[in-house]
């Protein structure tokens, strides 16, 4: 090669590596980048409210309740208890990762974190309380008062504030860094062959359709029981209950995978007790496959590389309620 022909091979250099990673197939799931709060004094906030069970007829129920920190962001129960030891009509889905979502709840009704923060308070078979009650409670209390003023800069406390606080916490709860995201970064070892094979059977297999993107699913409404129909004796319907569609019935948001093997039972309404059921379930109902039991150990063995680093909460001291605070009614 002589002198002069150096120039002109560098100048091809960026066009070659161009091409060769437009070659490279990308991957479905893409790794999950840290929370980065854009406004801490709201967020500390949040965590209070997401952590307050005074916001409850009862006041002993929370958001944390039904989306405990400590357990996936989840409860790990069916459905969840609301007042009065009420059953819940739906299982829980986690908190984690939740901003990632296109909707929230199991239909989507609620456009966002900020929506859905306001729906449990009020609901009767849940915290069983109501919107005014809950902003005469924290107005109730100094030590909320001055922390609303210090964020929202102004006297009234409004329910719009307290879901917005309570959304801003909920946007940190993400998990990074699994390891499945370090072998995606280019850390090869991070997984094993088996897991490794388990990512190969869950793309092979069409899983990807529905679970891709950094949440590996959460990301569209799907039908539930395609090849086959689900049977059930829960009586949620899915997006028809939200449209008033007969199309949409038996559409729910597809759920996150992440930090999956932590956030049992599984489906809408908690009938897979264990992953390996919830595999077997989806391989005949969604893709009309009949996975073996090595198959179906290989792809459990996959979606455990997806628990992420959990958040690290310090619980926070909540103010104390002052005389005229409205007390808790916990049996009535």
């Amino acid at each position: 090669m002589t002198l002069k022909r150096i120039p002109a091979l560098l100048a091809t250099l960026p066009l070659a590596l161009s091409a060769a990673l437009a070659a490279t197939p990308a991957e479905p799931i893409q790794p999950i980048p840290a929370a980065k709060p854009g406004n801490p004094a709201m967020v500390e906030l949040g965590k209070k409210l997401y952590f307050e069970p005074r916001l409850s007829k009862s006041g002993v129920i929370s958001c944390n309740s039904c989306h405990n920190l400590s357990m996936g962001g989840t409860d790990n129960l069916k459905t969840s208890i609301g007042d009065h030891w009420k059953q819940g009509p739906i299982n829980a889905p986690t908190v984690l990762n939740s901003s990632m979502n296109l909707a929230q709840f199991w239909d989507g009704r609620a456009k966002d974190l900020q929506a859905q923060a306001g729906g449990p308070i009020a609901n009767p078979g849940e915290m069983a309380f109501s919107h005014g009650l809950a902003v005469e409670f924290l107005s109730s209390i100094p030590g909320y008062r001055a922390e609303f003023k210090k964020v929202f800069k102004q006297d009234a406390i409004t329910i719009d504030e307290v879901t917005k606080a309570i959304a801003a916490f909920e946007e940190t709860l993400v998990t990074p860094n699994a390891r499945f995201d370090q072998w995606l970064k280019g850390d090869k070892k991070a997984i094993t062959a088996d897991e490794l094979a388990g990512y190969k059977l869950f793309k092979d297999s069409g899983c990807v359709a529905c679970h891709n993107g950094p949440a590996v699913g959460g990301n569209s409404f799907q039908k539930f029981g395609i090849v086959s129909p689900y049977k059930t004796a829960n009586g949620a319907e899915g997006r028809s209950g939200v449209t008033g569609k007969d199309a949409d019935r038996f559409n729910f948001k597809v759920p996150t995978l992440r930090n999956v093997e932590l956030t049992y039972p599984y489906f809408h309404d908690g009938e897979a007790a264990t992953l390996t059921q919830a595999v077997d379930t989806m391989g005949r109902l969604q893709l009309g496959r009949q996975f073996s039991d090595v198959e179906n150990a290989k792809i459990v063995a996959f979606l455990k590389t997806l628990t992420g680093e959990q958040p690290h909460i310090t619980l926070p001291i909540l103010p104390p309620s002052t005389d005229a605070t409205p007390r808790p009614h916990p049996f009535d």
